[in-house]
């Protein structure tokens, strides 16, 4: 049986000045052991709920796979409650949380992970500074996009949280069309898994590179997230907070629409404003 994403406590709460106990919900934080080959990879925390697709979307941003060819098979534990018909997914885990990737050949790239990254962190474990831009390319002009749908966008993302609403923990990520329609949005505690998990829908989905999408992001837009929609040839990206130092010099380098502070009717453009052009 999967894991609730928010299970149930009894509290204290103070409040008026007084003392009251009440049930409590809290999002789940847990390690997954990430292996390839049967061979240990990275421990990360993570919201359990979508493994599969956190597995390949961060594999797929360290460039150890491109494509669904470059996989054999994928195994997991029947106790995590996951499938994919996309691929073979085998449930012989014994541990829940764990997962296997199997792949047709040698990787693409050596792993370098060898470390655990927490809920905050979508680079730790990486071993140089150039594996930081590994694999990325700039990106193409892609289709315009209104900035007057933007706003709306995070309303659709909001609106999808629906573990956000009962405990408040967490992040999201949405894919949409430069139209607006809502391709994948997913939840998770660090805002990095979110994006990974996203990434990871659409290369099982065989929708990357994804040139013709905007993601839209809760929480800031660090240097991670850039890299990681870069990765995926996402052109544009659109964060609730602030872009980082490095966020901006990485989306201007690589021709990422970067925007920032997006809220109802306003949000700041950092890097290539050129595509957000009026319908």
């Amino acid at each position: 049986m999967a894991k609730p994403a928010a299970p149930s406590l009894r509290i204290r709460r103070w409040s008026a000045g007084e003392w009251t106990e009440s049930p409590d919900l809290v999002v789940t934080e847990e390690p997954l052991q990430l292996m390839l080959d049967g061979e240990a990879l990275s421990v990360i925390m993570r919201t359990p709920g979508e493994d599969i697709e956190l597995c390949l979307g961060l594999m797929f941003a360290e460039g150890i796979v491109r494509t669904k060819k470059d996989l054999r098979g994928l195994r997991i534990s029947a106790e995590a409650g996951e499938s994919e018909s996309a691929i073979d997914v085998k449930s012989v885990l014994v541990e829940s949380n764990q997962v296997d990737v199997l792949l047709n050949g040698k990787a693409r790239r050596k792993p370098e992970r060898s470390m655990l990254s927490s809920s905050a962190c979508g680079v730790c474990g990486t071993v140089l500074i150039e594996d930081l831009r590994r694999d990325l390319a700039v990106l193409p002009a892609g289709p315009p996009v209104d900035p007057a749908l933007l706003p709306s966008l995070v309303d659709r993302l909001r609106s999808g949280q629906g573990v956000f609403d009962r405990t408040g923990g967490l992040h999201a990520a949405g894919l949409f069309t430069p139209g607006g329609d809502l391709v994948c949005l997913r939840e998770d505690i660090g805002r990095h898994n979110a994006v990974d998990k996203v990434v990871g829908r659409a290369f099982l989905d065989e929708r990357l590179p994804a040139g013709d999408s905007v993601l839209v992001v809760s929480g800031r837009a660090g240097y991670e997230i850039v890299q990681k929609s870069i990765s995926a040839g996402i052109p544009v990206l659109a964060a609730v907070g602030a872009p980082s130092s490095l966020a901006v010099a990485l989306a201007r380098e690589f021709n990422q629409t970067l925007v920032g502070f997006l809220k109802a009717g306003r949000f700041n453009v950092y890097s290539a404003p050129e595509r957000l052009s009026p319908a």
